[in-house]
């Protein structure tokens, strides 16, 4: 490793982009063990959680005004390049199973389109006009709400992108891990964890990458607990599409319902396999149908239906 003062002064000039800074504690990363190596990136992940919780107001405000366009009938819509597309595009892509939301409510873009998920298009990112285009193509309006997903705030595929949206009447949120970023200066909500320089230099899959999957998992879960897709801390629109999804539904009406397995499996197969008909079924003692009409009249969440209920 180089040492003295041009060292230095090459730290602090990568360093004026916070996701191209050279890490000092790593710097003889590759004379370490394995061992070693792992103990290394542990401790540097633990810097992870403590910058995306800075964040949490800003988390917080849009995760708020993501749910008030979903009740009026938008979408979510992930867009970025390489890692933080990807990142995207798997919490898209897992909303469905797990919350049953409808394919297009949760929308996950990334420049290249899908061949970039598996393989790197690393010039795809070049162009801000392909990414007002990508977004233009799903028809974003007035009530969408884009989240452009750029580690370094300076990608141009999600700048045009977010630009596009503005232009659109969209909600646009920024998230990056630099402070003061061009796409910071671009949307309406920002979301910057600072996480510092990577254990390898520019490689922000790792904690880059970390803290924005800990910030989607968020915006995502949130936006589905405030719509009414959990009760407490159950996931009770869960669709059971395998044997051991529609295991866990019937462990999940088990415990709502505080019944048996057996209970459990019978409530779910009389409802259709509709976890949310099955518990307020159980628990009020009532068919499947009058446990919908509840549901419906309680806009699909499971306590108001339940509490407003005469019993």
């Amino acid at each position: 490793m180089s040492t003295g003062p041009d060292a230095d002064a090459k730290i602090t000039r990568l360093d004026a982009l916070a996701t191209e800074g050279r890490n000092t504690r790593s710097g003889a990363i590759d004379t370490l063990s394995a061992t070693a190596i792992v103990s290394l990136i542990n401790q540097e992940d633990a810097a992870v959680a403590t910058g995306v919780g800075a964040q949490a107001e800003s988390i917080a405000a849009a995760i708020e005004a993501i749910v008030e366009r979903m009740r009026r009938g938008g979408r979510l819509i992930y867009i970025g390049a390489g890692t933080s597309g990807r990142l995207g595009v798997l919490d898209a892509s897992e909303c469905p199973p797990t919350f049953n939301t409808p394919p297009g409510l949760v929308v996950g873009l990334i420049a290249g389109g899908d061949h970039a998920l598996r393989h790197a298009v690393e010039n795809a990112e070049d162009s801000g006009a392909e990414g007002a285009r990508d977004l233009h193509d799903i028809g974003v309006g007035v009530e969408d709400a884009v989240v452009g997903i750029a580690a370094s705030g300076r990608t141009p595929y999600v700048l045009g992108a977010v630009d596009g949206a503005r232009a659109a009447g969209a909600l646009t949120i920024g998230l990056a891990c630099t402070t003061d970023s061009e796409l910071s200066r671009r949307v309406d909500i920002m979301i910057a964890p600072i996480v510092g320089p990577e254990v390898i230099t520019g490689s922000t899959r790792l904690k880059a990458g970390t803290a924005q999957k800990m910030v989607l998992n968020m915006l995502s879960t949130g936006s589905m607990v405030l719509l009414g897709k959990t009760y407490g801390n159950l996931m009770v629109d869960l669709r059971a599409t395998n044997t051991k999804l529609r295991q866990r539904a019937i462990g999940i009406v088990r415990d709502a319902v505080d019944t048996s397995e057996d209970r459990a499996s019978a409530l779910l197969a009389a409802s259709g396999e509709e976890v949310k008909t099955a518990i307020v079924s159980g628990i009020l003692d009532i068919e499947p149908d009058e446990a919908r009409r509840r549901l419906a009249r309680a806009a699909g969440i499971v306590r108001a239906a339940l509490e407003g209920s005469s019993r």
